[in-house]
């Protein structure tokens, strides 16, 4: 499952997964994962001149269940990766500045820097939808992202 998705992704690595699960998409999967990565992966690779690691991309609905995923999650639909990058902060911005996306998320971090970028992408219908992910009482809440 090495297929090049673009110059710079895989789609082993937008379905890679240390739960030990196999973690296969179908083809529907396969197309929201070359809609991201045509539209907002590469291109903010690009943009940014840097690599850009994929931490989590498609999950099959047990993979997304073992890491307690969100049962709505667009990770399993292969419409959403988070990613991290060398600068998370300015790759954030240069997303939410310059490419189409249904959803950012600035995940957790701190005010200076995200520990993660989610970045999801719809054929139809994106929201640019900014938020921002905090932990409150050992429970992840998903506020209006603010500059």
């Amino acid at each position: 499952m090495e297929n090049n998705l673009s110059k710079n992704f895989t789609l082993r690595e937008l379905c890679a997964t240390s739960t030990g699960i196999t973690n296969i998409p179908g083809t529907a999967e396969i197309e929201s994962l070359k809609l991201l990565v045509e539209k907002v992966l590469q291109p903010a690779r690009d943009l940014y001149c840097y690599p850009i690691t994929v931490n989590s991309g498609f999950r099959s609905k047990l993979v997304n269940r073992k890491i307690s995923g969100s049962p709505t999650s667009q990770h399993v639909k292969g419409q959403a990766a988070d990613i991290t990058c060398r600068n998370n902060n300015a790759l954030f911005h240069l997303i939410k500045n310059n490419l189409d996306f249904d959803q950012l998320i600035w995940e957790f971090g701190n005010n200076e820097q995200p520990k993660w970028i989610h970045v999801s992408y719809k054929p139809s219908n994106n929201r640019k939808q900014i938020l921002k992910a905090i932990s409150s009482g050992g429970r992840t809440k998903y506020l209006p992202y603010e500059q």
